[in-house]
């Protein structure tokens, strides 16, 4: 490839980046530019063939260069018919990021903090939370938890995971060898989804509340590069891969979040309304899983933690 395409390959990687780091998530692609890219490029004359004679023209006038604005590289735009309608957007495949330094990983994270505390893209939730609950833990921790939204004491308190919920999650992350304070904790959601004309109970995050706080989580977990993830029910599974399908059915499977592997489970909150000692054993398989890709020490009494008789 010639260095001119290099250039412009690297300056279009560089813009790209930039509006990722400031929250864009999709970039848009005119019709013009896809259908350009389906038509097969001209194809030089074979050696000895003379070129068919074509019938002068008048020079067109030549104007200024316009200023370079990339959109998207060639080789990530799909190829399409150009009878075909285009797509309005096309996701842009994020990289894995690069590794941090220590000191360059805390400023990065306390600027993310400020960001995310003075969010009011939803309106009703800034309207309506106590606080913004913005996660917890180690930032350079190798195991990184993503549940689904805070709740009331968790809006009160402003830290994801003390209610009921959060206190078994503790229990669980203690029984791995782990503390609270080694892993780092957070939320697909950091308001608390509104409640209107009700003092208690919680509700699923809308699709459009997910995607507008996603890109905060997606910040953090490219500063903490942890190295696994596990998602906490299926709406972390949704917010983070963008699956539907049943949790049931994906729990104890890995998962690949950008490179991470990441293990669906269930939410504490269920084997608090259903504490069959079956689906206790259920979740902690799916952590037995975890601590061995972490290559954390498993006891006999680990191993047989809810196994009857």
């Amino acid at each position: 490839m010639s260095a001119a395409y290099n250039q412009l390959l690297e300056a279009t990687i560089r813009h790209l980046e930039e509006l990722k780091s400031m929250g864009v998530r999709n970039v848009s692609v005119a019709p013009e530019t896809l259908r350009s890219l389906a038509k097969p490029a001209a194809l030089r004359p074979a050696p000895g063939v003379r070129p068919a004679p074509v019938a002068p023209t008048a020079p067109a006038p030549v104007r200024p260069a316009a200023p370079f604005r990339p959109t998207v590289p060639a080789a990530a735009a799909p190829v399409v018919s150009a009878s075909a309608p285009a797509p309005a957007a096309v996701p842009v495949a994020s990289p894995i990021p690069r590794p941090v330094a220590p000191a360059d990983k805390a400023a990065a994270f306390a600027d993310l903090r400020t960001r995310a505390l003075a969010c009011v893209k939803c309106p009703h939730l800034a309207s309506s939370r106590k606080s913004v609950v913005f996660g917890v833990g180690d930032i350079h921790a190798r195991l990184m938890f993503v549940g689904e939204a805070p709740g009331a004491e968790e809006d009160a308190q402003g830290e994801p995971f003390v209610g009921r919920a959060g206190q078994l999650l503790t229990k669980i992350i203690l029984a791995t060898g782990l503390t609270r304070e080694s892993v780092y904790i957070a939320n697909i959601l950091k308001c608390r989804p509104d409640t209107p004309g009700e003092t208690a109970g919680n509700r699923k995050p809308t699709a459009d509340e997910m995607a507008a706080c996603l890109p905060f989580l997606h910040e953090q977990i490219d500063l903490i590069q942890p190295v696994i993830l596990v998602a906490l029910g299926a709406t972390a599974v949704e917010g983070l891969l963008g699956k539907t399908v049943g949790i049931t059915k994906l729990r104890g499977h890995w998962q690949t979040y950008r490179g991470i592997p990441l293990m669906p489970t269930y939410h504490p909150s269920y084997l608090l309304r259903n504490q069959a000692v079956s689906e206790k054993r259920k979740v902690w398989e799916d952590m037995l899983q975890v601590m061995a890709k972490l290559a954390l020490p498993i006891s006999e009494k680990q191993r047989n933690f809810f196994l009857k008789g």
